[in-house]
């Protein structure tokens, strides 16, 4: 795929899997959308050489930046996550799915990674 076209709200809101990438870009970026459902997480993380943008479209999302900053995201709110960065995504909801869009700059995962739970993206060693 050269180039991502569409409506990315209503793409987020019905995607159901955990991680799913749309794009990935050569030398810049990637877009990949992202379900979590109730108190589920993506686990603490660092990405070295990798910028992050999130954005949430539905859900709250609890950010914990260097285990010692959160910050709690409603719909429509970002937050970015500089490279060597940790950082962790939880859904704040005891009964509703997080869904959040993400771009990287540069590329972490290959183009049209799909995970459909995160327990298939941690066995494919890709979280």
């Amino acid at each position: 795929m050269i180039s991502y076209v569409g409506p990315i709200e209503e793409t987020t809101y019905k995607d159901t899997y955990f991680r799913h990438v749309f794009f990935c870009g050569k030398r810049s970026r990637q877009l990949a959308v992202v379900n979590l459902d109730p108190w589920e997480d993506i686990g603490d993380e660092v990405h070295q050489s990798v910028d992050q943008f999130f954005r949430i479209s539905e859900g709250n999302a609890k950010f914990v930046i260097n285990s010692d900053e959160e910050h709690l995201l409603r719909r429509g709110e970002a937050i970015t996550v500089p490279a060597g960065i940790h950082h962790n995504v939880i859904n704040a909801s005891a009964s509703k799915p997080l869904k959040l869009y993400t771009i990287f700059s540069p590329p972490d995962h290959p183009y049209s990674t799909l995970h459909m739970t995160l327990a298939a993206a941690k066995a494919a060693a890709d979280v």
